[in-house]
């Protein structure tokens, strides 16, 4: 038998200690550390229970049961992987204001119109007038379509029992509250309990639940890692305030890729899925600029067209400006060092501006070659081809590196009009109707965008 103590866990990150101390080794926040009782039980032996079925070859289970099911919004069903799955349990994450309540209440109009079974959406962060405003304003108003009030797991399994729902969606998991757990709603022991209390109601009545969560500073889930871990997909929904354009953007996910995205557009009456987002990163100018320049991104399995701006001017300060929006700071220092070394561009007394467009935010190397010939064509006041797209990774040697899925990405361009391409060495099959030039270094790359 091990000997019952007192233990001691962080609200903030769930961390346990043997001893209380002033600030949690873990998460390094102060004044954290709570008293936790029986924090040790007794060793036991466990005793052979009946099963509750009897195992079977894997290929008897029932499949049908288990398929997926469209909740009627086309990019959200291309991120969970074709729908929701029946028992499934989905974690929607996203800062305040981003569009998370929106785009649930269209889940929930379009499940209630097109479903055999209602909708439940049960809210505990606003009152059931503030939600019946915003379905009237968005026009996701539907007779079986219920809406509940609630903070209590207790009152939410009631509301089940009465309603009987085909999807349940709670708004949000940290402000639900179980009775058998202790502590406020949103600690460590609340989050954990009702989360666990919820996924056991969705594998025993095969419902599925989609829970919103809120997120810290940083943009990481609030609450215990563990909350993570017991779901069976995360999606995180992400936004710039100014700009129209949400993402959503898959995590985790048990029933198909965790790498696709779903574009959503952000309007007065509602959120309206994109399936075709390219346009909205590109400016149509009437006539080529100097200083931009365009590439291909992969976010997920999607091809999207971006479009790269740079402005270099003349400083007044002894300390030129580096300002960076929707890159890799980083990563454009570390350019800007290459050009001035392998590609003999001074950039001493030069302010350099670089930034995407349409609030996209870019991330992947592949963007480097666009940055690069962006800056050299604000730089000389020359523009680039307005139907020229480049790609590639730019290394410290001055190399252009391959990138991941050149021929899927032409592809894309072919599709909305790019006639030229500058690429890395060696790009493997390409699609037809694009002209490519192969460029090995920096150098190349300059030459080569002023003559295509």
């Amino acid at each position: 038998m091990v000997k019952k103590g007192i233990s001691y866990r962080c609200a903030e990150c769930g961390h346990e200690a043997a001893k209380w101390v002033g600030r949690c080794p873990e998460c390094q926040a102060w004044g954290t550390l709570e008293e936790r009782g029986d924090a040790r039980p007794a060793i036991a032996r466990v005793a052979a229970g009946a099963p509750s079925a009897p195992a079977r070859p894997i290929a008897q289970v029932d499949l049908e049961a288990a398929r997926a099911r469209p909740t009627g919004v086309g990019e959200l069903d291309r991120v969970l992987g074709g729908g929701l799955v029946p028992g499934a349990v989905v974690l929607l994450a996203g800062e305040p204001g981003v569009g998370k309540s929106t785009l649930l209440l269209e889940v929930a109009y379009q499940w209630a119109a097109t479903a055999s079974a209602p909708a439940l959406y049960v809210t505990g962060e606003e009152s059931a007038g503030q939600v019946r405003l915003r379905a009237e304003r968005t026009g996701n108003l539907h007779d079986r379509m219920y809406l509940a009030a609630e903070s209590d797991l207790g009152a939410i399994l009631g509301h089940v029992d009465a309603v009987r729902p085909g999807v349940l969606i709670v708004d949000s998991v940290q402000t639900m509250a179980s009775p058998q757990a202790e502590g406020a709603p949103g600690g460590v022991t609340q989050v954990r309990a009702v989360t666990a209390g919820l996924v056991a109601l969705a594998k025993e009545r095969g419902l599925p639940i989609v829970l919103v969560g809120h997120v810290t500073k940083d943009g990481s889930v609030a609450g215990p890692r563990v909350l993570e871990h017991l779901v069976d997909v995360v999606l995180q929904f992400e936004g710039d305030r100014h700009s129209t354009l949400r993402l959503v953007r898959g995590v985790k996910n048990r029933f198909g890729a965790a790498d696709e995205i779903g574009c959503f557009e952000l309007r007065d009456d509602g959120i309206v899925g994109v399936p075709d987002p390219s346009g909205i990163f590109l400016n149509r100018h009437a006539e080529a600029v100097p200083g931009t320049a365009i590439t291909v991104t992969v976010e997920g399995k999607r091809p999207l067209l971006c479009e790269v701006q740079a402005l270099v001017s003349k400083s007044s300060l002894p300390q030129p400006r580096r300002a960076v929006s929707g890159l890799d700071a980083a990563r454009i220092g570390m350019v800007l060092a290459v050009l001035e070394k392998r590609g003999g561009v001074a950039f001493g007394t030069q302010d350099v501006y670089a930034a995407t467009v349409g609030g996209m935010k870019v991330t992947e190397p592949a963007v480097d070659l666009a940055v690069v010939l962006a800056i050299a064509s604000s730089l000389n006041d020359v523009a680039l081809s307005p139907r020229l797209v480049s790609l590639g990774e730019v290394g410290l040697a001055g190399e252009i590196r391959r990138v991941t899925g050149v021929g899927r990405r032409l592809a894309e361009a072919v599709r909305l009009g790019f006639t030229h391409a500058i690429v890395p060495p060696d790009p493997g099959k390409l699609p037809d109707g694009i002209r490519v030039l192969e460029v090995a270094n920096v150098a190349e790359a300059l030459n080569a965008a002023t003559h295509a």
